[in-house]
């Protein structure tokens, strides 16, 4: 087991070193602050265990940093009911008051261990399982863009999912990443169309302190958080134009440079991106760089609208049914026949989003066991 431990305190973590070199079971590396350790951190580490109260960045902002990527533990001497509950809401496991012996550190490193190896067969037996279970529904059409899903997941290569508003991106860059190399690696998401456009520059790349008005500190951005996995851009059609050019340069170069920053990165991820327009005509009007359109769109995979999947729509709904059954602590609701028909001939603008939609408001408001074609609302909407 390969553990890190931040200490500021020179005694401190040279009487650590010494005392868990006496377990060969443990690699140990100490670290005199959170800046250094940040620098060598990969994912070679099973455990981190940092000082709380630290000059320059402290623990706090430390495992803030880490963004979930380790377990950690947090030790300290004079602790607060207040830093404590602070620490437990970002995940950390073990809270520790200075002084603490050995076997006290060692009990709580050994507790980590049996809770990581317990993760990792869980993982183990899920990965078993085919993960096109993730779709609620099953069609020839469908099966169709998984089979080119599967293939495009072990490579490289990057893959634009193109499709309608709502017929699962997603959940099929989940899918891609779930299948390919990269499984065990972040998936990190992001939807262009949802962040401020003078935000979206160091959303993606991070940026420095000082790098602007209010950059009171550095932040790594969303390509450094993906670093080993997949990056998934969703409605990347509204990329502001200029920031088109920074990705571009960072897919080819394979290094981003934050903002306010010098020095360059590396980065090693894939990038899957969606779009529901018509990037060809936004090139044709200025508002898409070809060249990037070419470097994304290696590898397209036209996702088909659910009209043309009629075969999984009582599928999801049943399945969306009894999901929300139990969400809500209902009894059991199934669909009358002339609801199924409704289900089945409606055209689903909306694709599955709004299927998933119509049928839990359906779920909530009926009033017996038989949802009616009434109560399902769609005689309203437009075909």
């Amino acid at each position: 087991m390969k553990i890190a431990i931040v200490e500021d305190d020179i005694n401190m973590r040279k009487s650590l070193e010494i005392a868990m070199g006496d377990y060969k079971e443990f690699e140990i590396k100490t670290f005199k602050n959170a800046k250094d350790a940040l620098k060598s951190l990969d994912d070679s580490y099973d455990l981190i265990i940092t000082d709380i109260n630290m000059p320059g960045m402290d623990g706090i902002e430390f495992v803030k940093e880490l963004n979930g990527r380790f377990e950690v533990i947090i030790m300290t001497g004079n602790a607060t009911l207040q830093r404590a509950i602070e620490s437990i809401h970002l995940g950390v496991k073990d809270f520790l008051l200075k002084p603490f012996d050995v076997d006290t550190l060692v009990a709580a490193i050994k507790r980590e261990s049996e809770v990581q190896e317990a993760k990792k067969k869980i993982s183990s037996k899920n990965s078993k399982k085919n993960s096109a279970s993730d779709f609620l529904g099953s069609s020839k059409a469908l099966e169709r863009v998984l089979k080119i899903a599967d293939k495009a997941s072990k490579t490289d290569a990057s893959i634009l999912l193109l499709g309608q508003s709502g017929v699962g991106k997603e959940l099929f860059a989940s899918y891609i990443h779930k299948n390919s190399p990269r499984a065990k690696k972040p998936f990190i998401a992001i939807n262009m169309a949802a962040i401020p456009e003078n935000l979206i520059e160091s959303e993606l790349f991070g940026f420095e302190k000082g790098a602007f008005t209010d950059a009171s500190e550095a932040k790594a951005g969303q390509f450094e958080l993906a670093n080993g996995g997949t990056l998934f851009l969703d409605e990347i059609a509204e990329m502001p134009f200029g920031v088109q050019a920074k990705l571009l340069r960072a897919l080819q170069e394979k290094e981003i440079r934050r903002l306010g920053s010098s020095k360059s990165i590396k980065i090693d991820i894939r990038v899957v991106s969606a779009t529901n327009a018509n990037l060809l005509e936004k090139i044709r009007d200025g508002e898409f760089r070809e060249d990037l359109y070419y470097r994304l769109n290696t590898i397209p995979i036209e996702i088909p609208p659910l009209k043309d999947r009629v075969e999984e729509i009582l599928e999801i709904a049943e399945a969306m049914c009894e999901k929300n059954c139990a969400k809500y602590d209902f009894e059991k609701k199934t669909f009358s026949q002339e609801a199924k028909e409704l289900l089945l001939t409606y055209s689903w603008p909306g694709n599955i989003r709004e299927l998933i939609s119509v049928v839990e408001r359906a779920v909530i408001l009926s009033e017996n066991s038989i949802i009616t074609a009434d109560e399902l609302f769609l005689q309203n909407r437009f075909n």
